[in-house]
């Protein structure tokens, strides 16, 4: 069993109401480093009120700002976390031991991830296990942004951990509606302009996710959560196609007032 330092890497903006809980569960580590992106509450003092050093850059989107963050370490091994999760004892135990008796070929560890949200773990309704590579051994993993989220490309083996991270996913249904609208707008503008009978086909697979999410992948069994996630889910599906097909009506404009 060797002796593998930890490091823990945060981005972070206004996050002063929940990143006090995110840096307590990670005693156990070496390091913290928080990478604030222009906070204006008190989301750097508390950090560095914490233990955490905190690093100032501007916002260059999530994975510029996350390699960067993990660059930032020293550590052997590095763990990646944002500002709404935090590392339970169950889970801290098992990354401690799996680092100290890591195979030189292993290159990271994936985790599973269980969000909490309207009072209630989800276990269901495709959100849990939700698992995530998020420990890796330092300059084994480079941070790749596909078109709605980011992903850690590994070099080398993953090997599976079983304790949870715990996800405070939302912070109200709120905050799952204004994430939804970012989402979409952000998947509409790749796809492009649309036809009319996209709308159509955006209502078909928005009924096709509520059936997936709180029948076939037992959301019922969350309870009211769980109805409010799967009509969410259908709403953003079908959003994403309607605003697909307002930017061909925006394409459209253009032309006329182009010719006019």
């Amino acid at each position: 069993m060797r002796n593998e330092t930890i490091g823990v890497a945060v981005i972070a903006q206004n996050e002063a109401d929940r990143i006090g809980r995110l840096i307590r569960s990670v005693a156990f580590a070496d390091e913290v480093v928080v990478v604030d992106s222009g906070s204006t509450d008190q989301t750097p003092a508390l950090s560095t009120r914490m233990g955490a050093r905190v690093l100032h850059r501007p916002w260059k989107g999530y994975a510029a700002q996350k390699q960067f963050a993990m660059e930032s370490l020293k550590s052997d091994w590095i763990l990646n976390l944002d500002a709404d999760e935090t590392v339970p004892g169950a889970l801290a135990r098992e990354i401690r031991d799996a680092v100290a008796g890591a195979s030189m070929d292993v290159a990271a560890f994936s985790m599973p991830r269980l969000s909490f949200y309207l009072d209630r773990w989800i276990r269901h309704g495709g959100w849990y296990p939700d698992r995530k590579v998020r420990l890796v051994r330092r300059g084994k993993g480079r941070w790749s942004q596909e078109s709605l989220h980011e992903r850690l490309v590994v070099e080398g083996r993953v090997c599976p951990l079983s304790r949870p991270l715990y996800h405070d996913v939302y912070r109200d249904i709120a905050d799952q509606v204004a994430t939804i609208n970012r989402f979409s707008d952000v998947a509409a503008s790749a796809k492009g302009p649309r036809g009319s009978g996209y709308l159509l086909l955006g209502l078909l697979h928005g009924a096709v996710k509520f059936f997936e999410s709180y029948f076939w992948k037992r959301g019922f069994l969350d309870g009211a959560a769980g109805l409010v996630i799967a009509a969410n889910s259908s709403w953003y599906v079908f959003l994403k196609h309607a605003k697909a097909w307002e930017l061909s009506l925006e394409a459209t404009r253009n032309r006329i007032d182009f010719l006019g």
